[in-house]
């Protein structure tokens, strides 16, 4: 399992890949909200006032494990391309399918 915070830094770095794919493209594509949806089990590290992680279980995972202690959670996340000097903009994407992507 990884925790929910890796899974949304490596969505973030697949964004900037794809961006940086179509920067000289003439056909751009503008990126809209971004739905993930993850079985999570949650996870209270040390005693009550530890610190609480999500972590993501991978689709074959245990499925006593899974039915007993997890949750199916979805976010939609609005992604913001915040240039140097703090402007924003939409974010522009393009590039080849990569495999199995749809």
């Amino acid at each position: 399992m990884i925790e929910l915070s890796e899974l949304i830094r490596e969505l973030r770095q697949e964004l900037n890949s794809a961006m940086a794919d179509g920067q000289d493209e003439a056909v751009r594509f503008e990126l809209g909200p971004v739905e993930v949806e993850a079985t999570v089990a949650v996870d209270r590290a040390g005693s009550a006032n530890g610190k609480v992680r999500f972590w993501v279980a991978e689709a074959g995972a245990d499925a006593s494990y899974t039915h007993a202690q997890t949750q199916r959670i979805t976010l939609t996340l609005q992604p913001v391309l915040v240039a140097p000097g703090a402007v924003t903009g939409p974010v522009l994407i393009v590039g080849d399918e990569a495999d199995g992507e749809r």
